[in-house]
C-alpha cells in the first residue's frame, strides 16, 4: 500500500510460489522465503474466505472483492482466481476509494489539453471515447470528468463492470452477466431515468455500441472506453462491430487516446544529456525544439525502490470530430487516412504529448518511447503540415 502498488501476482510453479507487486506499471518481484510453498494452498484459501469464494472450488476461475481498511483509508480488494497444473494463481487489483477524488486539475493535463478536454465535456448530446490498453487510466479520466459535471441540475447516470469506485450524486450499476443484465440492457434502462449523462464502462460488442450511438442521437452525453491504440482507430473499431458510419460520423465529438507514462523521481532526479540525434529522429522533432531542453532523469533511491521513477502521469491524443473527419468516416476512410487528417488539423500524437513531458523534466525519453507507438514519428506533424505524407 505505502509503495502504491495496484496489483498483488500470486503465481504457484512446480516447486516455487512467485510473488510480485505492480507499481507504476512495472512489475516487480518480491522477496520470498524458499518454505512459502508449502503455504500456497493456505493462503488461497485465505483470501477465498476473505473475498467471499467457495474454497471447494478448485476447477473454474472466481472473482470477489474484499473491502479493507488501512489507517485512514479505505479499499476495494478485487480478487481474481485462475486454476493451473500447479494450483491457482491469484490477483488482487487494489483500488483506494479516495484516490478517485482527482478532479481534472490534478489529473495534470497540459494547459491545451485541458481546454480542449472542457469543450468536449460542455457538449449536451453525443459520444465522447478514452481509448486505449488496461491500465491506461482511461476510468480515471472519466471518473474525473463525471465529478466536473456532476450538479444538482443534471442526471448522472453509469453502467459499469465492475463499479470501481463509488461517486456521490451519481447512480452507479454494475452489470450481472449470469442473470443476462449486460451493457446493452442497462443502457436500454438507463434511457427510461431521464439523464443527461451517461457513462458507459466499456463499448465490448454491437449491441452496447448501438444502445451508446442510440442514446447520443436522442439528446445525451454519452462517454465509455474502447480499446485501441490510438484515437483514430476508435473509427474503424465501431465499424468493425457494425455500426453504420453514417451514425458515427452524426454522434461523435472526439476520440481520446491515454497512457500512463512513470514521472521522474523528484528525490533523485538529475540532469543529464542524451543522444540527442537518437531522440530527435525518435520524437520527429527539430533541432530547434530540442536546444534549450533539461533533460532529466532519476538516479535511483529508496523513495522510488532504485527505479528513478515515482507515480506516473498521463498523456493525451485528442482526435476532434470536425466536419472534415466526419466525411472522410462515412466514407470509410483508414485508420492511417483520419489520423494524417487529424494531424493536419493540429492534433498532437501520444508521443508528442509525451515529448512535452520530457521537455518540462516530469519523464525521459525512454519512458515515453517504452509506451508510445513508432508510428507516431513514421508520419509527424511536421511531415503531414509540410505534404510529405
Amino acid at each position: 500500500i505505502q509503495s502504491d502498488t495496484t496489483d498483488i501476482h500470486i503465481e504457484p510453479f512446480e516447486d516455487s510460489l512467485r510473488v510480485r507487486y505492480r507499481i507504476d506499471g512495472i512489475l516487480h518481484q518480491a522477496p520470498t522465503p524458499p518454505s512459502i510453498r508449502g503455504f500456497h494452498a493456505a493462503i488461497v484459501s485465505r483470501i477465498k474466505i476473505m473475498a467471499n469464494l467457495n474454497i471447494a472450488e478448485k476447477r473454474l476461475p472466481q472473482d470477489g472483492k474484499i473491502m479493507a481498511a488501512f489507517g485512514e483509508h479505505r479499499y476495494d480488494l478485487r480478487v481474481s482466481i485462475l486454476p493451473t497444473p500447479h494450483g491457482e494463481t491469484v490477483n488482487i487489483r487494489i483500488l483506494s476509494r479516495s484516490s478517485m477524488a482527482l478532479t481534472m486539475d490534478q489529473l495534470g493535463f497540459l494547459p491545451e489539453d485541458m481546454r480542449l478536454f472542457n469543450t468536449y465535456i460542455t457538449r449536451p448530446h453525443g459520444i465522447i471515447l478514452v481509448t486505449g490498453p488496461t491500465g491506461s487510466g482511461k476510468t480515471t479520466t472519466l471518473y474525473a470528468a463525471l465529478a466536473k459535471l456532476n450538479s444538482i441540475d443534471r442526471k448522472i447516470l453509469t453502467i459499469e463492470d465492475p463499479i470501481e469506485y463509488q461517486l456521490s450524486g451519481i447512480s452507479q450499476m454494475q452489470v450481472q452477466p449470469k442473470i443476462g443484465f449486460d451493457f446493452s440492457m442497462g443502457l436500454r434502462s438507463m434511457l427510461r431515468h431521464d439523464p443527461d449523462i451517461m457513462l458507459v464502462g466499456e463499448i465490448r460488442d454491437y449491441e452496447t455500441a448501438e444502445m451508446a450511438i442510440r442514446s447520443s442521437l436522442t439528446g445525451h452525453l454519452v462517454l465509455s472506453t474502447l480499446h485501441t491504440n490510438d484515437s483514430a482507430g476508435a473509427v474503424t473499431r465501431l465499424i468493425d462491430m457494425g455500426i453504420e458510419p453514417f451514425l458515427i460520423s452524426s454522434t461523435m465529438i472526439a476520440s481520446v487516446a491515454q497512457r500512463l507514462v512513470r514521472r521522474i523521481c523528484s528525490q533523485c532526479a538529475v540532469e543529464y544529456e542524451p543522444d540527442m540525434k537518437l531522440v530527435a529522429a525518435e520524437f520527429g522533432i527539430s533541432d530547434a525544439e530540442i536546444a534549450g531542453v533539461k533533460f532529466q532523469r532519476g538516479e535511483g533511491c529508496e523513495a522510488c525502490r532504485h527505479t528513478g521513477y515515482r507515480g506516473r502521469i498521463a498523456i493525451y491524443e485528442m482526435m476532434t470530430f470536425t466536419d472534415k473527419i466526419k466525411q472522410m468516416t462515412v466514407d470509410r476512410a483508414t485508420a492511417v487516412e483520419i489520423k494524417q487528417e487529424a494531424l493536419r488539423q493540429g492534433m498532437k500524437t501520444l508521443r508528442r504529448s509525451g515529448w512535452q513531458r520530457v521537455a518540462n523534466g516530469e519523464s525521459t525519453p525512454e519512458e515515453v518511447l517504452r509506451l508510445t507507438s513508432d508510428t507516431d514519428t513514421v508520419t509527424t506533424e511536421s511531415e503531414v503540415a509540410h505534404g510529405t505524407v
